[in-house]
């Protein structure tokens, strides 16, 4: 009987140190994802801000080809008449 109980309690001391080294480990996973995510949302600022410059940027863009475009079309509307005047 006393063999058993002494079996039983190495058993129980193992089981209990293989609880508390998951337990370290698992806190250190947490802390690796906790740090994954701050790299995540740090990139995702940097890719929002560079998709705000982008969308600026051709916005910019556009207005100035409308701009261009309608000085092209007034002009070619000039050239129609004169080719028609002739």
């Amino acid at each position: 009987m006393l063999y058993v109980l002494i079996g039983l309690s190495l058993s129980l001391a193992g089981l209990a140190g293989l609880q508390f080294f998951y337990l370290i480990y698992l806190e250190r996973m947490g802390r690796e994802y906790k740090k994954r995510i701050h790299e995540v949302e740090s990139h995702n600022r940097f890719l929002s801000r560079s998709l705000e410059e982008a969308e600026q940027q051709i916005t910019d863009q556009n207005s100035l080809l409308e701009v261009f475009y309608e000085e092209l079309k007034d002009e070619e509307e000039v050239w129609a008449d004169v080719i028609d005047e002739r």
